[in-house]
C-alpha cells in the first residue's frame, strides 16, 4: 500500500471513529420501504408510511409522539392477515389530515380465491388534535355480491425516548405494562425511570369482534355496494374513563382552529401556479409546526428529530417571517425570555442571559442521560434574540412589548461582553463545558463542520463569522431600541461597539488569497481559512465593506459553491468537501435565504435572482413542493432533479420561511412605523415571476394590497386597496 493511500485508509478510519463517537449523530442504516407522511398539533405528531401505517416497514421513525416520547410504535391495517393495496395518499392542503386509499388483494382461502382484487375500497383519514391520533377507516364493497372477510389493526408500543428512536442505547428502561379496559379500549402504562407515569389509550368504535391487547379485529359482511365506517383513537395521557370527542366533531374544531390561526398574516399570490404550490406548502407547513404556548405561539423547528422549542431555529424562522406575520416574533421573543438561563450550569452550557438551544420532555433529558433538558449550548441564540427583538420592533413599533423584553435584551447583551467572549479579545466564542454537551455549537454543529484548510477541526474556543456579524447588528438594532426607550448614553456605547467590532472583524476573518473570509477563529486565533457559506452570512449582518461584500458574493455565484440548485455550506475543493455531507457541501434552503437577504442588503439583485430560481427550481422537484432542511449538493444536470438527504426532517420551519424570506429579498420589503411607509428598496423579479400580489401587508393598524409586475429588468407597483393611513413606494438607490 502507497504511502498516499494508508494516509487516506487512516484519515477515513479516524473519520469513521469520530463519527462512532459523536453523541446525538442520527444514523441512517438502510433505506424505508415506503414513504413517510407527518402530522402535527401542539406537542404531538405522528410519522406514518404511505399506506398510513405506523411501523408496517423498517428504516423510519414511525410513531405517534408526545412530548419527546413515542406513545404509539405500531399500528397496521391488515385485511385477512394481507397487506391491502395502495392506490395513493394526499395530505390536505392545510395538513389538517392525511388521507390514504387502498384496495384488497386477491384474497385465497384454502387455495380458493375468495376475494378478486379491487372490489373493496378502504379510506383511512387521519388527524391529530389536543393529543389525540383519530382515524376514520371506510369500507365499501363495489362488487356485485355480498362478501364477507376480517379486518385488523394490528397494535403495540415501547413508549421509546425519542433520542431511543434516534438510536441512542440505554442500559435500562423503565417498566411498562398493557391491558384491555373493556369492550372497546386496550391502555399500554408505562412508568419511567424518572418516575413519571405514561399512558396511551386506544379507543374503538363500533366493539371489535375480537380485542387483545395487541390486536383489533372485525369480521365484516357488507352487500353489494354496502359501506361501513369504523373510527379509532390513539390518546396521550388521557384518564381511561374519559372518551375522545367523536371523529367528526374534533376534524371540525380542528380545521377551524387552523383557520383562525393564520388569520392576520399577509397573503402572496404570484403569476405562477407552481411557486403558489410552494408557498401554499410552506404556509401549511409553518402553521403545523406552530405551538401554542403559554407565551404566545411558537414554530417548532422540525419533524420528526427537532418537534420542540429550538431557540436558533425559532428565531430565524421568525426573521425570515416577520414582513409577513410578525405575530410570530412575539411569540418567539416572549418565550425566550420566559427561559433565558438565570444561573451557571456547566451541564446545561447555560450562564446569566443566555438563551436556550433547546428543551426536551422526554425521559433520558429528565433524567439527565442527555443533557437537553433545558440546554443553552448555542453560541449564536443569544446575539440572534437580541437582533430579532430590535427588529421586530422596527416592524410593528409596538412598544410595550419592547419595555417588557428591555430586561431580557440587556441580559442578552451582557452575557455577549461577558461570558459569550471568554478570553475578552472582543469576539463571541463557544467551548463546550462538559463532554456531554455539542462539540460545535454554531447552527453548523457537525462534529466535522469547522475545520482548517488541511482538514484539521478547529478546537479551542472557536469563534464564528457569522455570529460576529450577528452579534454586530444585535448592537445595531438595541442601540436603536435604546434611543426610543430614552437611553442616550446605551445609544452611543452599542454604536461603538458595533463599529469597533467590524473593525477587528476585518483584521482579523479577511483571508486575502481567498477572497473572502475564513469561516472561524480557533482556540489559538488561527483562522479556519476554508471557502464557505458562513461568510454570506455576514453579508446578511450588513457589517462588512462593500468591495468585500461583492467579493464575497462573486464567489458564492461561482461553480464551486452555486450548484445551479443553491450555495453549497462548504466550497467544492476544500478538503472535507462532501455533497453527501449534513454540513459541509450540502445545500440548506434557510443558509440561502439569509445570504440572499445579505445579496439584497449590498444591492446585488441578480446575485438574489440567481439563488432564488436554484432553490424554486430544485422545490419542483420536491415532494408535495416542499423545501426540506437540507439536500445534497450535487452540482445541477439536465432534466435531472436535485439529490435528498437521507434523514432530513420535512418539514422543517425554516425550510418552509425560505420561500418568503427569498421573496422579501428579492423585492427589497423595508417598513417605516413612524412615517407609516412600506418601500421597496431594488425591486427585482426572477425570471420566472412576472407578477407579485399581496394582500392584506400590515404596518400598525393599517394594511395595503398591492401588485408588482415584471418588465424586463423594471418592475411596476400598483397599490390596489388601502385601509387605513398608509404609503407604498420603490426606492432605487442603497
Amino acid at each position: 500500500m502507497s504511502a498516499e493511500a494508508v494516509t487516506q485508509f487512516v484519515s477515513v478510519t479516524r473519520t469513521l471513529e469520530q463519527v462512532a463517537e459523536q453523541p446525538f449523530y442520527i444514523p441512517m442504516t438502510g433505506p424505508s420501504a415506503r414513504p413517510r407522511r407527518s402530522l402535527k398539533h401542539d406537542d404531538t405528531f405522528i410519522v406514518l408510511d404511505s399506506h398510513g401505517d405506523i411501523g408496517a416497514s423498517a428504516g423510519g421513525p414511525d410513531g405517534l409522539f408526545h412530548h419527546d416520547t413515542r406513545y404509539l410504535a405500531r399500528l397496521e391495517l391488515v385485511l385477512d392477515d394481507l397487506q391491502p393495496l395502495l392506490l395513493g395518499s394526499n395530505l390536505r392542503d392545510d395538513n389538517s389530515a392525511l388521507t390514504v386509499d387502498l384496495t384488497n388483494p386477491d384474497i385465497y382461502r384454502e387455495g380458493s380465491l375468495v376475494l378478486q382484487k379491487d372490489l373493496l375500497h378502504i379510506v383511512r383519514t387521519i388527524f391529530l388534535w389536543r393529543g389525540t391520533a383519530y382515524q376514520r377507516i371506510g369500507v365499501q364493497n363495489h362488487g356485485d355480491r355480498r362478501t364477507s372477510f376480517p379486518l385488523t389493526l394490528l397494535f403495540g408500543n415501547d413508549f421509546a425516548d425519542l433520542f431511543e428512536v434516534r438510536g441512542e442505547r440505554r442500559p435500562r428502561r423503565g417498566i411498562g405494562t398493557s391491558r384491555l379496559f373493556g369492550p372497546t379500549d386496550v391502555l399500554f402504562e408505562y412508568r419511567g425511570l424518572d418516575d413519571a407515569e405514561r399512558s396511551a389509550g386506544l379507543h374503538f368504535d363500533p366493539r371489535p369482534t375480537r380485542l387483545s391487547v395487541n390486536a383489533a379485529t372485525w369480521e365484516l359482511d357488507l352487500e353489494s355496494h354496502q359501506a361501513k365506517s369504523l373510527f379509532v383513537a390513539v390518546s396521550c395521557n388521557r384518564p381511561p374513563a374519559e372518551k375522545p370527542v367523536p371523529f367528526f366533531r374534533g376534524l371540525l374544531a380542528h380545521r377551524r382552529e387552523m383557520r383562525q390561526s393564520t388569520m392576520g398574516a399577509a397573503s402572496i399570490e404570484t403569476s405562477n401556479n407552481i411557486f403558489n404550490e410552494v408557498l401554499c406548502q410552506a404556509m401549511a407547513d409553518l402553521n403545523m409546526l406552530m405551538t401554542e404556548t403559554p407565551q404566545g405561539r411558537y414554530p417548532y423547528a422540525g419533524i420528526p428529530w427537532y418537534s420542540t422549542t429550538f431557540g436558533r431555529d425559532g428565531l430565524i424562522t421568525a426573521l425570515q417571517m416577520l414582513w409577513v406575520d410578525p405575530r410570530i416574533a412575539k411569540g418567539v421573543l416572549r418565550r425566550l425570555a420566559h427561559f433565558q438561563a438565570k444561573a451557571v450550569d456547566p451541564l446545561a452550557d447555560a450562564a446569566p442571559g443566555k438563551i436556550l438551544h433547546e428543551m426536551r420532555g422526554g425521559e433520558m433529558a429528565a433524567l439527565g442521560e442527555v443533557p437537553f433538558s433545558q440546554y443553552y449550548g448555542s453560541v449564536d441564540s443569544t446575539a440572534l434574540f437580541v437582533l430579532l427583538a430590535g427588529r421586530y420592533f422596527e416592524r410593528t413599533g409596538d412598544e410595550k412589548t419592547l419595555i417588557e423584553l428591555w430586561p431580557a435584551i440587556e441580559a442578552g447583551l451582557a452575557w455577549i461582553d461577558g461570558p459569550g467572549d471568554p478570553d475578552q479579545d472582543g469576539f463571541v466564542e463557544y467551548q463546550r463545558a462538559t463532554e456531554k454537551g455539542l462539540a460545535n455549537q454554531g447552527w453548523k454543529d457537525s462534529f466535522d463542520a469547522i475545520f482548517h484548510a488541511d482538514g484539521q477541526l478547529a478546537e479551542g474556543n472557536i469563534a464564528l463569522a457569522e455570529v460576529q456579524g450577528y452579534v454586530y447588528a444585535a448592537k445595531q438594532f438595541a442601540a436603536r431600541c435604546a434611543l426610543r426607550l430614552g437611553k442616550p448614553d446605551r445609544v452611543r456605547k452599542l454604536e461603538a461597539e458595533a463599529k469597533a467590532l467590524a473593525e477587528r472583524f476585518e483584521k482579523a476573518f479577511w483571508c486575502e488569497e481567498l477572497g473572502t473570509y475564513a469561516l472561524a477563529l480557533d482556540g489559538g486565533k488561527r483562522p479556519c481559512r476554508v471557502r464557505t457559506s458562513n461568510a454570506g452570512q455576514v453579508l446578511f449582518s450588513g457589517m462588512i465593506r462593500e468591495d468585500r461584500a461583492r467579493l464575497v458574493a462573486a464567489d458564492l455565484m461561482r461553480p464551486h459553491f452555486f450548484s445551479g440548485w443553491g450555495i453549497r455550506t462548504v466550497a467544492q475543493g476544500e478538503v472535507r468537501y462532501n455533497p453527501m455531507s449534513y454540513h459541509d457541501g450540502s445545500i440548506w434552503p434557510h443558509d440561502n435565504a439569509l445570504i440572499a437577504l445579505g445579496l439584497a442588503r449590498y444591492g446585488l439583485k441578480h446575485c438574489v435572482a440567481h439563488v432564488f430560481k436554484g432553490l424554486f427550481d430544485a422545490a419542483t422537484y420536491m415532494d408535495l413542493r416542499r423545501l426540506p432542511e437540507l439536500f445534497c449538493g450535487f452540482r445541477r444536470e439536465k432534466r435531472r432533479g436535485p439529490t435528498l438527504y437521507p434523514v432530513a426532517c420535512a418539514p422543517q420551519a425554516w425550510a418552509s420561511a425560505t420561500p418568503f424570506t427569498l421573496l422579501e429579498a428579492a423585492l427589497g420589503i423595508e417598513f417605516d412605523v413612524a412615517r407609516g411607509e412600506i418601500r421597496l428598496r431594488n425591486p427585482h423579479l426572477p425570471s420566472f415571476l412576472n407578477e407579485v400580489i399581496l394582500r392584506d401587508l400590515r404596518l400598525g393598524e393599517s394594511s395595503v394590497d398591492l401588485r408588482v409586475s415584471r418588465h424586463g429588468d423594471d418592475v411596476a407597483l400598483e397599490v390596489l386597496r388601502t385601509r387605513g393611513q398608509i404609503q407604498v413606494s420603490i426606492v432605487l438607490a442603497r
